[in-house]
Parts: structure tokens; C-alpha cells; sequence
């Protein structure tokens, strides 16, 4: 009997890509998604965790046991446990958890099929954490979550240090994939219907370290440019560090890179900053944010802000809020700080209490949102190009809008029209109104681009989007749900 499965994501892109490969893996294997995983139990179920979120243990143990209860009521059913918390916390996962079938860590995802059959014949807990990475996620199969969207991974793990972070212990130095293999997964993506790729590693911009070129990032973009029928390019995330005038012309100059930035501030103090060993300062980041805006005026930046770094003072909150209105972010991640054990700063004096946190948290929430708002009300009247969605949103039920990514990667929900529009197709629209988080195009679209990834979805899916929108999922594709990332 075929069996399925189910993967509940949790944490970074970089998660959520490596979900795909999972899936892809177990698709591979014989396994199929579960098609409705809330009534009929999967016989799979597949935790793939994140080690940054506050409280991230305590959220993966409540889901365990939940599963558990599950799994008492349909024997032969597995649970399986990857990600960051499963390389930081091997030992004791299934300590904790005896119920548990498989832990694998981030270094050896292509293990799971053969490490899930082990168990089921051994009938025992199978824990397999390598602490250097075994085979690079993109040459594992993928079973992506969109039509026209896909993650290429350029590198994986990061050289970084910085004092609150993790990630470094859990995925390792950064290990870079040669230009040929990205652009060749690029083209076979294009091939499929993909239209968009997002460049994904911890710290894109230093890709090239591993072979000795300061500017491989950059001709990759410029190398993105010559992919016909790739018609938009993102990448996440960049490091202020490593950010150099070259990649500015390389997005400048490269007609489907696409004019927008997230750029992580964390804290708009130097003295904050040298704590956090982020190794620059708020004078060049401002710097890097005013060439960018000289080279592409239009350009959407956005950021990653901590509130309550240990030590913080009220004299260095307002230091960051200074920075927030002199770069006047599109948006920002906004996280109060909490400790991570086995980081630095986890064991720094000066740990504020939880009530300075939240209120300075607070009134940094509404300095970005008043910002953002002003932002987009300065968009009514304009024309903006839309990519139509196929994970991001459905048709809303009362309104009847669907949903689209503009070019700087606003949201934009809009009329579809009296015509057929579907995902990834690309419609022009005028915006009538504007929200703090996304934009509202009442009107009919002013013109509709049928696209090769648009006839993808409606050959995939048997039907246009007005008929079935209703239906869509929000995020993922069957067995691939949960994701608290997006």
C-alpha cells in the first residue's frame, strides 16, 4: 500500500526550501502527499524545526505530542524530526520523545528514506547527525511549493560570528555551489514553468569565498540575466559586511533582477551592533541603502530589526529608531530579543527585563508601520506589474481579489477582471488604495500577459484559476504545510 506524508515546516526560507527537498525525497521513495492530513492521518509525518524562534523546543514538543496521540491510534504511523533543533538538540529529542522514529540533522537530509525504513525494521529510534554536510540540497529531488516560484540555493551554512545568532554551529561554515550547477538548475527550472528564482544562502552576498572571486555574486546575477524566459530574479539574504558597489550595478544593470533589497539592520547602534559582532556600522549601512536608492530610485528595502539586546539602552533604541526613519524601510522583521542557549550572547549581562523589550518593541512597530503606510499611500494612482500568485493568496471569498507580487515585491491584492487570470501570469493594474502591508487594486486590470508558467498551472490543475481560486491552499503544495516562515 502506498503511504503518505505530511512535512510541517517551521522557521527560515531556507527551511522551507529544504522542505521541498524533503518532499522531493520522499516522492522519490514511493511516498505520496496526504491529501487531507487533519482527518486522515499521514503515515508520515515529518518535523522539519528551526533552532531561532523563541520558545522553538517548547513548540516542537507540543507538536510532538499532539502527533503522538496520533500515532497510538494508527500503528505503523512514523514521526520523523530535521532541521536546526534536531542538529542542536540530538541527544535529546528522542529522550524527551522515545516515540519518535528518525532525527536527522541539516547536514544529511538525503538519509531519510533509508533511515525511516531502518527504523521500521529495527523498530527502533534511529538518530543520524553528521557535523559536515553530505550532499548539497539542490542535487536532491525537489517537489516545489509553486508553479512559477522556486529557491535555488547558491551556498549553504555562513562564516558569520554574530553573538546572538545560532546558525553557524547548526549548518556549518559556508560551502558554495559552483556557477555552472546554479544556472544549469536555473535553466531546468525555467524549463519546468518557473519564471521567478530566489537566490537563497545565509549570507549571499560572500558566495565566491570558497573559490577566491569577491565578485562571483555579482556576475551570477548578471548570469541570471541571460536565461531566456526567467523574467524575475530575488535573492535573500545579503550581510551589510559583504555588500559591495558591484552588486548594486549588477541589480542596477540586469533587467530581470528585481528592484528590491533585504538588507538586515538588527540594531541602529554602534555600540549595540559591536556586541552583536556585526562588523559594520550604522554609517555604512545608511551608506550602502543611499547608493542603492541612486542606482535603482524605485528599489523596496527592508530589514531585520532586535529590540532588547542585552545592554541595550534607552540612548541605543532611539538610535535604531533614528535609522529607521532615515532609510524609511518598506518594511521590517520586527523580534524582541530573547536568549538562545549556546550563544554568546546568551550569557551577556544586562539582560532587560520583558516589559523594556516589549515597549520598546512596541513603538518600533509603529514607527515602521506609519513609515511603510506613507510608503505605499505614495503608490495610489500608480501602475504597478504584477506576478499573480499561487501560494501567497486565493481569491478572497467577499471581494473576489486575487493576489500578486509587484516588481519590488509588494503585495497587491487586485481584480482579476471578467477574464481568466492565473498564477504566474503577469497583469498591469492601477493601485486605488493603500494598506501598511499591502496595496489594493480595485479596478479591472489594465492588461493580462498569459505566461508559460501560467499554462503550466492550468495544465497541472485542469482549470483556470477563477473556477477552482477558491480552493487553493495558502502556502505549499500537498505535504508541504505549517510554514510559520512565510
Amino acid at each position: 500500500m502506498t503511504k503518505t506524508f505530511q512535512v510541517r515546516t517551521y522557521g527560515c526560507q531556507m527551511n522551507v526550501h529544504d522542505s521541498e527537498r524533503i518532499s522531493g525525497l520522499l516522492t522519490t521513495a514511493g511516498y505520496v502527499p496526504a491529501d487531507n492530513p487533519e482527518e486522515t492521518p499521514p503515515d508520515l509525518v515529518v518535523f522539519n524545526t528551526c533552532a531561532v524562534r523563541e520558545n522553538a523546543d517548547n513548540k516542537l514538543y507540543g507538536n510532538l505530542g499532539h502527533a503522538a496521540s496520533i500515532k497510538a491510534k494508527n500503528p505503523g504511523m512514523q514521526i520523523a524530526v530535521g532541521g536546526c533543533l534536531a542538529q542542536k538538540d540530538r541527544d535529546t529529542i528522542v529522550q524527551r520523545a522515545p516515540y519518535v522514529d528518525v532525527v536527522f540533522g541539516t547536514h544529511n537530509m538525503g538519509s531519510l528514506p533509508v533511515l525511516l525504513e531502518r527504523a521500521r525494521v529495527r523498530e527502533e529510534s534511529q538518530v543520524e547527525i553528521l557535523e559536515a554536510l553530505e550532499t548539497f540540497p539542490s542535487s536532491l529531488p525537489s517537489k516545489r511549493d509553486s508553479v512559477f516560484a522556486a529557491w535555488v540555493s547558491i551556498s549553504v551554512g555562513c562564516n558569520n560570528t554574530c553573538s546572538f545568532c545560532i546558525v553557524p554551529s547548526l549548518r556549518g561554515k559556508e560551502k558554495d555551489r559552483r556557477p555552472p550547477d546554479i544556472l544549469a538548475e536555473i535553466n531546468a527550472l525555467v524549463a519546468d514553468g518557473v519564471s521567478e528564482v530566489t537566490l537563497l544562502g545565509q549570507n549571499v552576498n560572500s558566495y565566491g569565498v570558497e573559490f577566491g572571486d569577491r565578485q562571483a555574486f555579482s556576475k551570477l546575477l548578471r548570469r541570471c540575466g541571460d536565461v531566456d524566459g526567467l523574467e524575475r530574479v530575488r535573492f535573500t539574504s545579503p550581510h551589510p559586511r559583504d555588500f559591495t558597489d558591484d552588486v548594486i550595478a549588477g541589480m542596477a544593470e540586469t533587467h530581470n533582477v528585481m528592484p528590491q533589497l533585504h538588507m538586515p539592520l538588527q540594531s541602529g547602534s554602534d555600540r549595540v551592533l559591536k556586541a552583536m559582532r556585526r562588523s559594520y556600522r550604522r554609517s555604512k549601512y545608511l551608506g550602502i541603502l543611499e547608493r542603492v536608492r541612486e542606482a535603482l530610485p524605485h528599489a523596496a528595502i527592508t530589514t531585520d530589526i532586535i529590540v532588547g539586546f542585552p545592554g541595550e539602552t534607552d540612548e541605543d533604541f532611539e538610535q535604531t529608531l533614528e535609522v529607521v526613519r532615515t532609510a524609511r524601510f518598506a518594511s521590517a522583521f520586527t523580534f524582541q530579543y530573547s536568549p538562545r542557549p549556546g550563544t554568546p550572547a546568551a550569557e551577556m549581562d544586562g539582560q532587560l527585563p520583558k516589559h523594556v523589550i516589549q515597549e520598546r518593541y512596541q513603538r518600533l512597530v509603529e514607527e515602521v508601520n506609519a513609515i511603510a503606510w506613507e510608503q505605499n499611500r505614495s503608490l495610489e494612482g500608480t501602475t504597478v506589474e504584477l506576478m499573480v500568485c499561487d501560494h501567497d493568496g486565493k481569491k478572497d471569498a467577499q471581494t473576489q481579489r486575487m493576489t500578486g507580487r509587484a516588481r519590488d515585491n509588494r503585495l497587491v491584492h487586485f481584480s482579476p477582471g471578467p477574464g481568466d487570470v492565473r498564477p504566474g501570469d503577469i497583469v498591469e493594474v492601477e493601485v486605488t488604495r493603500a494598506a501598511p502591508h499591502h496595496l489594493v487594486a480595485d479596478a479591472d486590470p489594465l492588461s493580462v500577459r498569459s505566461t508559460r508558467s501560467g499554462d503550466m498551472w492550468q495544465a497541472r490543475n485542469g482549470q483556470v484559476t477563477n473556477a477552482v481560486s477558491l480552493g487553493m491552499p495558502k502556502i505549499g503544495a500537498p505535504g508541504v504545510v505549517g510554514s510559520d516562515a512565510l
